[in-house]
């Protein structure tokens, strides 16, 4: 804790572990912290970063909560859920973190992260821990294998037990529209309000986790893979195996039993490992779209679709 508030008092970042995935942590009012978050990462400037606080007075420094919003701090924080919501005026986050907009994404962790950012005093910035587009970390061996050498300390919490990063919500309208699929099942949002959850089609970046072509492997991605090709590593889900799969360059199942909270905490380390295998692709069995199968299936669509590098 000493050596994490030092480096996050001088400017600079730590990676952190949180209920969700690791962080990428600086301190969200000073500029100098937050373009080295960006630096690290190679994240692209037009990208906003989640701002994480520590309880309900730190937020509402930062933004101004709706009758909805503020439902869903009571019922989710501490916890797997981003509020985006209207910058105050006098926030002292920096324009870098929301990248130039009116809104600022919030989110109140649990565990170390939560007691760092109160030892702190400030809100942390504090994108998932991994170089930008690339496979998500959700240990601190992950994480010191992509960004090692480039950051001073890596606070080992073990596995994340989630293992996707959070979900994020937009109130606009007295209507909610989902911006990013996570740790949050969309039933469990629209059973707290009663309200739908609206999927946003805009194609504009309101939140992390936007970009089209993102949390990606080197090798390349194939879904809902019924058959495995040759050199093709698989990626399973459930007791039945696409066609050829005993012939797979490398095989992991994200959940046996077809749990989808097991294959959420398995799926970046999964991707991993069989990046790490020397496939060319990898081939990912069906994964059902309910509950947490949302946000499998959106990191999934992600990591699948077309690079620009």
């Amino acid at each position: 804790m000493d050596e994490a508030l030092t480096l996050l008092g001088s400017g600079d970042v730590i990676a952190v572990p949180t209920e969700t995935v690791y962080g990428l942590a600086g301190d969200a009012t000073n500029g100098e912290a937050v373009a080295r978050i960006f630096e690290v990462k190679g994240r692209p400037r037009f990208n906003p970063m989640i701002a994480h606080v520590s309880d309900m007075a730190m937020a509402e420094r930062l933004v101004h909560f709706d009758e909805v919003s503020r439902a869903l701090a009571e019922a989710f924080w501490p916890g797997a859920l981003t509020l985006v919501l209207r910058l105050k005026d006098d926030a002292t986050v920096h324009p870098l973190t929301t990248a130039g907009l009116h809104t600022l994404a919030v989110r109140m962790p649990r565990g170390f992260s939560s007691e760092l950012i109160a030892a702190l005093g400030r809100p942390l910035a504090a994108p998932s821990a991994n170089s930008s587009g690339l496979i998500t970390g959700t240990s601190a061996a992950a994480v010191e294998a992509d960004l090692g050498p480039k950051i001073k300390l890596i606070v080992d919490g073990g596995a994340t037990p989630i293992g996707v990063e959070s979900t994020i919500v937009k109130v606009d309208g007295g209507q909610i529209y989902l911006l990013r699929p996570g740790g949050v099942a969309a039933e469990d949002i629209e059973k707290v309000t009663g309200l739908p959850l609206l999927r946003e089609t805009g194609g504009k970046i309101e939140a992390p986790g936007m970009l089209a072509s993102h949390y990606a492997p080197r090798a390349a991605v194939r879904l809902g893979a019924v058959e495995v090709s040759a050199n093709e590593a698989l990626l399973g889900f459930g007791p039945t195996r696409a066609l050829g799969a005993e012939k797979a360059a490398a095989f992991l199942n994200l959940s046996e039993r077809a749990d989808l909270r097991e294959a959420a905490a398995n799926l970046f380390s999964y991707m991993r490992e069989l990046d790490a295998s020397g496939a060319s692709g990898i081939a990912v069995e069906p994964v059902p779209t309910q509950g947490l199968g949302e946000a499998i299936n959106d990191r999934l669509s992600r990591a699948a679709a077309p690079r620009h590098l």
